[in-house]
This record gives C-alpha cells, sequence and structure tokens, in this order.
C-alpha cells in the first residue's frame, strides 16, 4: 500500500471547522459574523431569557471595599486625593448593585417550572458598573447576563454574570446587537467614551424608529448635569423637544425602577422577597447553575 501520511497531513484534509487558518480567512469573515451570533442566541435561548434591562457605566467605578482599601494604603496627597475621588464614585457601584437586585427581584428573572425570563440584567460583563450589576442580580439568585469584547488589553469577566451566560465576542457590532435585541429597558450610570458609546447609540435608534421606544433611565443628575446639557441640544434646534422625553435622569436605585415602570417596563413576575438582603464578605464567585429550558 502507498505511504499516504502527506496526504492525511496536508491542511486541505482538514475538516473545515478543525482548520484555524481557514477560518480565519478574511472571506470567511460573514460565517464567523453569524457564528457569534448564533452561539450567543441559543445559549440564551436554552435558559430561557426572553427580555433583559441593560446596564451601561464605567468600568473605572470601584466597590466600597476598593476605595476603602485604596484609601488605607494612601499616603501622600496625590493618592488621597485619588482615594476621595474613588469614594465619591463608588456611591454609583452601590446604586448599581441594588437597582440591578431590584430588576432581578421584582422583574420576572426569579421564575420557576423553565417559565420564560424577562428583564434579566445584562451588562458588558466588565468591571465597575458591570460587575456591580452582575453582583446584584446574583445575590439575590437571579441569573444575569456579561457580554464580554475581546480588546487588546484584555478584558476579563467579572465573578458574579452567570457563567453559562457568561459571552465573549470579537465584533463589536454583533456585542451591540446582543445587548439591543432583548432589550425593554436600559439604565446608564456615570461613565466615558465607552458609556456615551453606548447611550447614544440607543437614543439614536430610539429616535430615528431603527429601534421600538423603550424606558431609558440615567443615574446621577449631578454626573449628568455636568457633562452634558441635553437642553442647549434643543435649544439648538440639533434635537427636538420631544427627544428630551425619551430618557429621564435619577439618582437612586427606586427612582430608576419607578422610572421605567412609568414609561412602559412591565413586570412578568412578582416574586414576593425582601428587598434588604444581608451584605456579602467578599467578592466569592457563585456557583455554576444548570440551564433551564424555557420558551
Amino acid at each position: 500500500m502507498p505511504d499516504n501520511y502527506a496526504q492525511k497531513h496536508s491542511r486541505s484534509y482538514l475538516l473545515a471547522v478543525e482548520d484555524q487558518e481557514f477560518l480565519l480567512r478574511d472571506e470567511m469573515r460573514p460565517f464567523r459574523f453569524g457564528m457569534e451570533y448564533a452561539k450567543a442566541e441559543y445559549a440564551l435561548r436554552d435558559w430561557g431569557v426572553r427580555s433583559t434591562v441593560v446596564v451601561f457605566g464605567s468600568a473605572r467605578t470601584p466597590s466600597a471595599e476598593q476605595a476603602a482599601a485604596l484609601a488605607k494604603k494612601a499616603r501622600g496627597a496625590a493618592e488621597k486625593r485619588a482615594a476621595q475621588q474613588a469614594l465619591d464614585r463608588s456611591r454609583y457601584y452601590e446604586v448599581a448593585r441594588a437597582f440591578a437586585r431590584i430588576v432581578s427581584m421584582r422583574g420576572g428573572a426569579l421564575v420557576a417550572s423553565g417559565a420564560p425570563r424577562d428583564n434579566v440584567i445584562a451588562t458588558g460583563g466588565g468591571p465597575g458598573i458591570m460587575e456591580a450589576a452582575n453582583r446584584g442580580a446574583s445575590e439575590c439568585g437571579a441569573p444575569s447576563i456579561g457580554f464580554n469584547i475581546t480588546l487588546p488589553h484584555e478584558q476579563a469577566p467579572n465573578s458574579w454574570s452567570t457563567p453559562a451566560l457568561t459571552f465573549r465576542f470579537h465584533y463589536f457590532a454583533m456585542r451591540k446587537m446582543h445587548l439591543a435585541m432583548r432589550a425593554n429597558s436600559l439604565a446608564v450610570f456615570p461613565g466615558g467614551f465607552g458609556t456615551f458609546d453606548e447611550l447614544f447609540e440607543v437614543l439614536t435608534l430610539v429616535q430615528s424608529q431603527k429601534m421600538r421606544a423603550l424606558p431609558i433611565v440615567l443615574f446621577g443628575r449631578d454626573y449628568w448635569n455636568k457633562v452634558m446639557n441635553f437642553a442647549a441640544l434643543a435649544e439648538e434646534g440639533m434635537i427636538s423637544e420631544a427627544d428630551l422625553k425619551l430618557f429621564e435622569i435619577v439618582d437612586t436605585p427606586e427612582e430608576g425602577w419607578a422610572s421605567l415602570i412609568r414609561h412602559g417596563l412591565s413586570p412578568e413576575t412578582s416574586v414576593p422577597l425582601p428587598l434588604s438582603l444581608p451584605p456579602v464578605a467578599g467578592r466569592k464567585r457563585p456557583a455554576a447553575r444548570k440551564p433551564r429550558r424555557g420558551g
């Protein structure tokens, strides 16, 4: 028999799914794009996730524990100023954490018997405000989603999103699509370029009727009134007065929830659980949950 070693070890003999060089060709980009859509889509269906409440905000917002640790180590004047700034910002972490807990307990994420899950917390999966929202959901036993993105300086997922619902994307466009396509509402906390990008993309989609209208709430009156003059956009004729009603600015978790309800969010399930939960010590990684089959 002839020796067929060369044939069996040729790259052309690999199955297409085994050939990384082939899969990463420019011509295969549409297929890679489709696979990024399908992988997250099927996992979310398996868990019965029908709708989400998306939370955006800065990855640089520390928890109270992180801010306290920074303050403890501060020595010079510059370090003390930075520590005080971190302590000031950490209040947004706690607001996001409490808000996510309220949404998860009242919105329909806690369901039994494989029923569809509504208003499940969804974030970009990273640290800061994203971690806070995933943490709030986890602390009351609800699943939450982390849509991570591959970056030059690798973003690590936070330890509070549900492991089976923690995704990683190469394409920003596909990540944004998944963030938007199931969204029942949007909650935006103080942040930088990335937060503004996500906020104004959704506002533009709603304004141009490329996306159905949905409740949008911005947390932190002092921050938003300082960094953005939305009224000036209307005064200059760049947006209409009606566009100023596409969102509402609030301060507290309860204000945020009330705003979402007032502007059309429909809680699918009422879960009779207390809102005041005991604090969780440390940053223990939640145990993995078995997926549920849903609608």
